[in-house]
């Protein structure tokens, strides 16, 4: 692994809050930024070091030249690397991993790499692939995804508002905004060959070398990614795995179910919410 000249913890806005002996890293998915983990942040600082951070394709990240490239990330990998490039800069090991959407195969792929790194993977939503095929759901079909690219395409803004409102909560306003907003930030050439790498990718074959602890966090109804995936993958992972799931509809229980979350998380990670 090349490491690049230049640190990545001020470009990617990386962030330790809290204290603690353990530390727990929070991985936002496409489209978003940090500011996705504000209502679970203050409570997980109470008890851990917590590290935040926006991926290259961030529309919060000021500076994106460089740090996303549409060679090196049209796959997992390059974000894996990125990832593990980011906690050596920081000399964080033995992480508890939140990843959420992209970012929990991310974490995934990190592990297989460096398990010296994580200490336990929460992958919060996840799916090693999105489009459906024989003796798999994926919860798309290979028209449904050509559809959301020529859309992105062709109307970013108008499509960023639409997968928000479905893909968040409709009638979570607030949260739907927030997301929107985010989406809206990320560049439209920045979009599309992300769009490509997230929703034709194919990572199954990883999930059988992830040693690492793994606890897969899914709300009962998520409209992309179908329940059948969390199970998938508790029976792929070669590592201890456990699925929990959380009542609530939308993909992003952090904004529309972030008291679940946190009684999730304080089972998994040991620690009580008040």
């Amino acid at each position: 692994m090349v490491m690049p000249e230049k640190g990545l913890s001020a470009p990617m806005n990386a962030k330790l809050t809290g204290s603690g002996a353990e530390t727990v890293v929070l991985a936002h998915g496409f489209g978003g930024d940090q500011t996705v983990w504000d209502k679970i942040l203050p409570v997980l600082s109470q008890h851990f070091r917590v590290l935040v951070f926006d991926w290259g394709f961030s529309g919060a990240v000021k500076e994106q030249e460089g740090l996303f490239d549409p060679v090196k990330h049209s796959s997992y990998e390059g974000f894996a690397f990125d990832l593990i490039s980011l906690l050596d800069e920081l000399d964080l090991k033995s992480t508890a991993f939140v990843g959420h959407s992209m970012s929990g195969m991310i974490g995934c792929i990190a592990s297989v790499k460096r398990p010296d790194l994580f200490k336990h993977l929460i992958l919060l939503g996840a799916s090693p692939r999105y489009l459906n095929t024989d003796g798999y759901e994926g919860g798309f079909g290979i028209e449904q995804i050509d559809q959301i690219l020529s859309s992105i395409e062709s109307d970013y803004h108008g499509w960023a508002a639409n997968f928000a409102s479905l893909g968040v909560d409709p009638h979570d306003t607030q949260s739907v905004e927030t997301f929107t907003e985010c989406l809206r930030r990320m560049r439209t050439e920045v979009a599309l060959p992300l769009a490509k790498t997230v929703f034709l990718c194919d990572h199954r074959e990883v999930l059988a070398s992830v040693t690492t602890p793994c606890t897969i966090v899914q709300t009962t109804n998520d409209i992309v990614v179908p329940n059948s995936v969390a199970h998938y993958m508790h029976d792929k992972i070669q590592g201890k795995t456990t699925v929990e799931m959380i009542e609530a509809d939308g993909h992003f229980p952090q904004l529309t179910a972030h008291q679940q979350l946190l009684d999730v998380l304080g089972r998994i990670l040991g620690f009580e919410c008040v």
